[in-house]
């Protein structure tokens, strides 16, 4: 059985086996997910500025007030459409996804669709 420092390092390589083939630039900036038990979190970065240009979250109140659980892929759903929206409203409409180690399923899977609809294009 792995121990926990065994599992947090196979989740670094994999992050940076990720990350080493994208890099966010003005023109297609990075969607960067991050996930917890209870909340989501998304942003889009211009990596070359080292600038978030919009983000979204089930933590933040108008975007909690609308569902129950942060942690489930209704939430996941509602964060990508919040963000899609956003991104658009800014003038961007190509990103590169950086899932960073999570699989891409579920909760990762529901955001990157939703925001897919809300007109980002990866």
């Amino acid at each position: 059985m792995f121990d926990q420092t065994t599992k947090r390092i196979q989740q670094h390589r994999r992050q940076l086996r990720v990350r080493k083939r994208l890099h966010g630039t003005s023109e297609r900036p990075r969607l960067a997910v991050f996930r917890s038990v209870k909340h989501i979190y998304a942003q889009i970065i211009d990596d070359s500025a080292g600038k978030t240009i919009v983000a979204a979250s089930t933590a933040e109140p108008d975007v909690r007030s609308q569902v129950k659980s942060g942690g489930n892929k209704q939430a996941a759903e509602l964060v990508g459409k919040v963000l899609g929206e956003r991104a658009v409203g800014k003038g961007i409409s190509r990103v590169a996804f950086d899932r960073r180690h999570y699989k891409y399923h579920g909760r990762v899977q529901a955001l990157a669709d939703a925001a897919r609809k809300a007109g980002l294009q990866f």
